[in-house]
């Protein structure tokens, strides 16, 4: 069965990597091991965004480090890159301070992830590119694209990686609502699909913080 796959890599990362020692993760590996052997990887799409080093300049350099790393390991891997945008917002505080009702803070966010991974699928699907999608996301916005894809394309199956431990949360009803398999994405999981250091071939190491 022809297999592309479609990474949320905010959402994976902000689910169930940050704050782990598991971020130097071999992504093919870990649908590899969430899927049947009858699944065949035709393509594995990762979409993300450059972070701008502002509050910690080395993320960049582990980001580009983890980047080259997919790259020189996965030949069916191709990153797409949206934008993060920082800008000044003013917003009422829960409880207001000494009179204070309102306060301006930073806001950062990811612009195109989500919008480009619902465009690749639903084309992909039109094209006959592949016979299942896995989509790795807990992001509801997806929901419309994969009906459509299921109301044009019964005979395609749609499989949804919900990036968190069993019992944390819980997937996205509007996404599970157009899925025809649900997967679960654990530490347990993570800890056992690390990519290789040096990475076989090159002399691209893990940074220190992966």
């Amino acid at each position: 069965m022809r297999t592309s796959i479609y990474v949320d890599g905010f959402n994976l990362y902000y689910s169930a990597v940050k704050d782990t020692p598991y971020k130097w993760l071999d992504l093919k590996a870990v649908f590899l091991r969430l899927l049947q052997p009858h699944h065949q990887i035709n393509v594995l799409k990762y979409f993300t965004a450059p972070v701008s080093g502002k509050r910690d300049p080395q993320q960049p350099v582990r980001q580009q480090t983890y980047w080259r790393a997919l790259t020189a390991s996965t030949p069916e891997l191709t990153i797409y890159k949206g934008t993060f945008l920082t800008h000044p917002v003013t917003w009422p505080l829960a409880q207001p301070i000494a009179g204070q009702k309102y306060a301006t803070v930073l806001k950062t966010e990811e612009k195109g992830s989500d919008v480009n991974l619902a465009v690749h699928l639903v084309n992909d699907a039109w094209l006959g590119a592949y016979d299942c999608a896995l989509i790795a996301s807990n992001d509801s916005d997806l929901a419309e694209a994969m009906r459509l894809v299921k109301h044009h394309h019964p005979h395609k199956k749609l499989g949804l990686v919900f990036p968190r431990d069993k019992g944390k949360g819980h997937p996205s009803r509007e996404l599970v609502a157009h899925a025809d398999f649900v997967k679960h994405l654990g530490q347990p999981l993570l800890a056992s699909c690390q990519l290789p250091s040096p990475i076989p071939g090159t002399t691209i190491h893990k940074p220190a913080g992966c």
